[in-house]
């Protein structure tokens, strides 16, 4: 082998690796970008829902029955809502309940509009203007109906499912 072609694959030997090195190199650091920006995201959006976090529906709802003075036996009586649901929602605080059981607890509490709306909006649901049962609840939060055989007799009479 002559110097000359040896100096030539040594030059292609280094450049190889040289290569393979810079590419491993490259692998790397686009790992470390990748981390990085994944760690920066994570503390952005930890940011974002601490920052913009409203009460869960479990503090709404018993800061309501605080506030009032009543005690829970009364407030699931009067929404007609199970003993064992109203334990389970006030056992867990992670548990949503369905949107008629909020709203049979707001009526139970005598809420506003408002206050209902902030209740409900805790769970995750709110009143339409677009929606016959939601205009017959909102109706009768307007106009102080809180007892819940009427509310029931003037959905029924609209043909809605009753709470």
């Amino acid at each position: 082998m002559s110097d000359q072609q040896m100096l030539d694959e040594l030059k292609e030997y280094i450049e190889f690796h040289l290569s393979i090195e810079n590419l491993v190199l490259h692998n790397k650091m686009q790992d470390l970008d990748y981390t990085i920006q994944a760690e920066s995201f994570s503390l952005e959006m930890e940011d974002y829902i601490k920052n913009h976090r409203q009460p869960t529906v479990h503090q709404v709802l018993f800061s309501f029955i605080d506030e009032k003075g009543l005690s829970d036996t009364n407030i699931y009586k009067k929404a007609g809502i199970d003993r064992r649901l109203f334990s389970k929602i006030r056992s867990n605080p992670e548990y949503r309940p369905s949107k008629n059981t909020a709203i049979a607890l707001a009526l139970a509490l005598q809420l506003d509009k408002e206050d209902t709306e902030s209740l409900l909006s805790a769970a995750g649901y709110s009143l339409s203007d677009s929606n016959t049962f939601d205009l017959i609840i909102q109706y009768c939060l307007e106009n102080n109906i809180y007892d819940l055989f009427s509310v029931n007799l003037a959905l029924d009479h609209y043909n809605q499912k009753t709470l």
